[in-house]
């Protein structure tokens, strides 16, 4: 257990006001916080700070920070995904994707994931922790400064439910936007939830221009009931009225994402009674062939099905399409890397133990 304070973690304003009880001039804050958002690991980096300083520092405080452990770049279209290794030697994923509008990360936010929906390898590993806000923001830093170019977008859709690390998440969007660090828009920003109700009604009050993904994957109880434990505690009547009131709130557009299971939620009965569901609801369906996890007897939906199912929810007037997949080859749906490293180091230590 870490007993000093985590500085990264730390708003701009919170850093001005230590240094203004340290007696120390206000402008060494944003030195600092410049060093933190640039990803440094040590105080002894921060070269333009006194060297007192910098001590009387390293012994309040510590940098959180991430380390490449792993990583896979597709042949087909360039996606990397990386296995970070963080201080406390955990393991998250993260995938790094180009698209025409730029770069865009999809991150984690939990060590392992507590939600239990079948067909996500992430859940197989279990749940171990929350991550820190700067944990979080040093998925970004770490890729970033791989990949030596900007990062435009981020996606909290990697290992873990962001509503249920609810605090941290806030905070970590609260340092991701501001204009001193990395300043990326709420607007390039997308939060994943599977249907955390309670905390889609404390979100909606923040009133935050960001995309809110709500991981539907079902029309109605029975059938979400089998997949995502989740609906047992917050079924689809109480998840889409969460839905309404937070698109009325906020004016944003909620995109409900939908894995297509063959023979599942993927019939032409699950696309009617979904439209009728979403009928009226500022919102968007995102189409996703369901990844093959290792476990689990899920088989995607064919493209003729798929093309079925967003033609029955345009005819009701439902937008749809179908998530563009990329790196297919490099295993990039979260967890699977994670799991494979895990069973490795597992295979490894009975070896020893022999």
């Amino acid at each position: 257990m870490n007993l000093l304070e985590d500085i990264k973690s730390k708003t701009y304003e919170e850093l001005k006001e230590t240094l203004k009880e340290w007696e120390i001039p206000s402008f060494r804050s944003g030195q600092i916080f410049r060093w933190l958002q640039q990803g440094v690991s040590s105080f002894e980096e921060m070269t333009n700070l006194p060297k007192d300083l910098r001590e009387r520092l390293a012994k309040c405080f510590y940098i959180a920070g991430a380390s490449v452990a792993r990583k896979q770049v597709s042949k087909i279209d360039g996606t990397v995904k990386y296995l970070l290794r963080l201080n406390d030697e955990e393991h998250v994923e993260c995938v790094l994707m180009e698209y025409h509008h730029g770069l865009s990360i999809c991150i984690s936010t939990q060590v392992g994931c507590r939600m239990g929906c079948t067909f996500c390898a992430t859940g197989k590993s279990g749940y171990a922790r929350n991550l820190t806000a700067s944990e979080i923001l040093s998925e970004i830093q770490t890729v970033q400064k791989d990949a030596g170019r900007r990062i435009s977008n981020i996606v909290l859709m990697g290992m873990g439910e962001p509503l249920d690390n609810y605090d941290n998440v806030l905070r970590f969007l609260q340092l991701v936007s501001c204009e001193e660090g990395l300043n990326i828009g709420m607007r390039h920003i997308s939060l994943s939830t599977c249907g955390l109700v309670d905390r889609i009604y404390d979100l909606e009050k923040e009133n935050l221009q960001l995309t809110l993904s709500v991981s539907l994957h079902a029309p109605n109880d029975e059938i979400r009931n089998q997949t995502m434990p989740v609906n047992r505690k917050w079924n689809v009547e109480a998840l889409l009225k969460a839905c309404r009131s937070y698109a009325k709130t906020t004016g944003r557009r909620i995109s409900f994402e939908y894995a297509m299971i063959s023979g599942v939620n993927d019939s032409d009965a699950c696309a009617r009674e979904l439209a009728s569901r979403l009928e009226g609801m500022l919102c968007h369906v995102n189409l996703i062939p369901v990844n093959d996890v290792t476990g689990n007897h899920y088989k995607k939906s064919s493209a003729e099905r798929q093309k079925r199912f967003i033609s029955i929810l345009e005819k009701k007037g439902i937008p749809a399409t179908v998530r563009r997949t990329l790196g297919s080859d490099i295993d990039a749906s979260c967890g699977q890397l994670r799991r494979r490293i895990e069973e490795e180091e597992s295979a490894h230590a009975a070896l020893r133990e022999k």
